[in-house]
């Protein structure tokens, strides 16, 4: 059995056992009683210059090899959101490269797609919804002419300038009758993103779920459906009941996914997830346990997998996407623990060993004993050893 030294906070250290990967089960097969996305992260080029401000510089190799491993476990790829740094150091000229080569692949391997249509490209400070609306539709034609559905994600700059839901209507409205075909809506909550403080026109959630209603209802037939990011599971129950027949909640709830995606009987969720990324042979398990209506299996493969995800995603919950990268590195899906926009440093070297600690827990690594080469390097960089 692999084993190494891990710090704690206290700066005290444990002798950590790893206990290696489970024998995940994996099929071909795809899902048949839900729809699952795995949000996929880029992999950064070690040799680019991916500091603070400048363009992205991707591995395009290790990127699209991830995207693959997804594919393998019966998922579908959430391409170029929040997770793959948009916002956060993917500049659009990356992006629409990232989504080019990624729908590309997808139609090859006739794996599920669908990429982020948002507003990122424009200036912080535009100043009017006519020009916010322009940004919206020229992402938008370009994603769907990449043979991708469109996920419609939120707008810091909508969330600027709009003065109410007016504004938030005629945007929507516009966008949604252009659609080629049915598109994903995406509610990020500010747990996600600060900027988007005050969505669909107020800070009231009981007000912008409302008013998301009336946009749904609006359109009910091009909304495949809504991918909602608020980690509050008792107002995604409510809102997936309250959706018209056909469109479905696709849970963006990294905090509670397993209840939501298992259901009560009579609703349930589907998945949007960046957690997905990390679990997916869990995910994929669990989800064909699921088909089987085998709901015991289901819990014993997704269950294992949340304390980790909780982790991931603890506050500040936007950075979550540094624990992403590295288990992927861990895992020996890409070379280095470098991301785009030098995002490698936003998660302490003790908040990674709870994560290493947390992912083996699960049975997610899939190679122990590069596991805890890659994380003894980490240490010896920071400067710890004993």
């Amino acid at each position: 059995m692999t084993s190494l030294d891990v710090p704690r906070a206290d700066g005290t250290w444990d002798r950590l056992e790893l206990r290696g990967p489970r024998d995940w089960p994996t099929t071909t097969i795809p899902f048949t009683t839900r729809v699952a996305f795995g949000a996929a992260h880029v992999v950064a080029d070690p040799l680019g210059d991916n500091v603070p401000g400048a363009p992205a510089v991707v591995d395009w190799e290790s990127t699209l090899a991830f995207r693959r491993h997804l594919f393998a476990h019966g998922l579908g790829v959430a391409e170029a959101m929040d997770t793959a740094q948009r916002g956060m150091g993917l500049d659009w000229a990356t992006t629409q490269e990232l989504i080019r080569r990624s729908a590309g692949q997808a139609a090859e391997l006739g794996a599920r797609i669908a990429s982020g249509a948002g507003t990122d490209h424009l200036s912080p400070d535009v100043s009017s919804v006519d020009e916010v609306l322009a940004g919206y539709e020229q992402q938008l034609e370009f994603v769907e002419s990449t043979g991708s559905q469109a996920i419609i994600m939120a707008s810091r700059q909508l969330a600027r300038v709009a003065t109410g839901f007016d504004d938030y209507a005629r945007v929507y409205d516009r966008l949604l009758r252009q659609a080629e075909r049915p598109v994903i809506l995406h509610w990020l909550g500010t747990a996600f993103d600060p900027a988007l403080a005050g969505y669909w026109g107020s800070d009231d959630v009981d007000v912008a779920t409302k008013n998301l209603l009336t946009v749904i209802a609006d359109h009910a037939d091009v909304v495949d459906g809504v991918k909602v990011s608020l980690l509050d599971a008792d107002h995604e129950k409510a809102l997936r009941a309250a959706l018209p027949e056909g469109v479905r909640l696709y849970t963006g709830d990294d905090f509670n996914y397993p209840e939501l995606i298992k259901g009560d009987g009579t609703h349930h969720s589907d998945a949007l997830l960046g957690i997905f990324a990390a679990i997916a042979p869990a995910a994929g398990a669990a989800l064909h346990a699921l088909d089987d209506g085998d709901a015991a299996a289901y819990d014993s493969y997704l269950e294992p997998t949340l304390p980790l995800a909780r982790h991931v995603f603890a506050a500040p919950t936007y950075y979550y996407k540094t624990g992403i990268a590295f288990l992927a590195w861990l895992s020996g899906h890409q070379p280095g623990f470098t991301m785009v926009g030098g995002l490698q440093s936003a998660r302490s070297v003790v908040h990674l060993a709870e994560t290493l600690r947390l992912a083996d827990a699960a049975g997610l690594l899939p190679d122990p004993d590069l596991a805890a080469q890659r994380f003894g390097s980490l240490l010896a960089t920071a400067g710890l050893t004993r």
